[in-house]
């Protein structure tokens, strides 16, 4: 496909057919994706391909309660999990919400969520924090920039897998139980869980995607400056 295009038409997809990803082709996608740029070329990532069904089962009901409290806070008006937000109206929205969600789903034939296990292709994106040079580690804030090491890897698996016919998305719902996902992976302290990939041969590719015109998140000069225009 051409570059442009593929950057302009790759959207997420969650609904696949039942077509096994061959393991070839698995990996050439991999073998695309890891010339992703990184802080010093450290290439600070590890990826767990989880295949057993067993695991699967187990990384879904990992999943699940974090999702249920993310559409909770959807509900009750509020970017789950914000860095800055009102945390009172956060837990409140979890407390009062979390259990009719769940309820819901389990009457239901469930989503992508619900059936991540199915999936073709499950990765495990994991980051080794002794490669990420974050510079806003001493900040008094939320951290951010290690992210810009892995991310970019995690992005390019995306365009690698579209250009193979595949579809898929990157979900951050297992950092919720972190702890739980690395026992269940063998992952030692150091590395820490960045993301999960689900991949496979989608049921319909999203090509016409919505976003904000580029007026109006690029500015001149300020934050408050005038929209940038070509």
């Amino acid at each position: 496909m051409d570059l442009i295009e593929t950057l302009r038409t790759t959207g997420a997809a969650r609904e696949f057919r039942p077509d096994p990803v061959p393991d070839e082709v698995l990996h050439r996608v991999l073998d695309t994706a890891r010339f992703g740029p990184s802080g010093g070329n450290r290439q600070g990532w590890r990826v767990v391909v989880v295949q057993d069904p067993d695991l699967r089962r187990q990384l879904r009901d990992l999943y699940l309660p974090g999702w249920y409290e993310y559409l909770a806070q959807r509900a009750a008006g509020l970017t789950p999990w914000a860095p800055v937000t009102d945390r009172e109206a956060e837990a409140a929205a979890i407390a009062e919400g979390t259990p009719a969600m769940a309820d819901r789903a389990a009457e239901g034939p469930g989503g992508f969520p619900e059936h991540l296990d199915e999936v073709p292709v499950l990765l495990v994106l994991l980051a080794d924090l002794r490669a990420l040079a974050a510079t806003d580690r001493d900040l008094d804030r939320y951290t951010l920039v290690g992210g810009a090491s892995i991310y970019p890897f995690a992005w390019s698996v995306l365009l690698a897998a579209r250009a193979e016919g595949l579809g898929g998305v990157l979900t951050t719902m297992h950092a919720r139980r972190e702890t739980e996902v690395k026992a269940l992976l063998g992952a030692p302290d150091e590395l820490v869980f960045a993301a999960t990939l689900a991949l496979g041969y989608p049921t319909d590719q999203p090509t016409q995607l919505t976003r904000a015109p580029v007026e109006d998140i690029v500015t001149l000069d300020r934050v408050g400056g005038e929209p940038f225009r070509g």
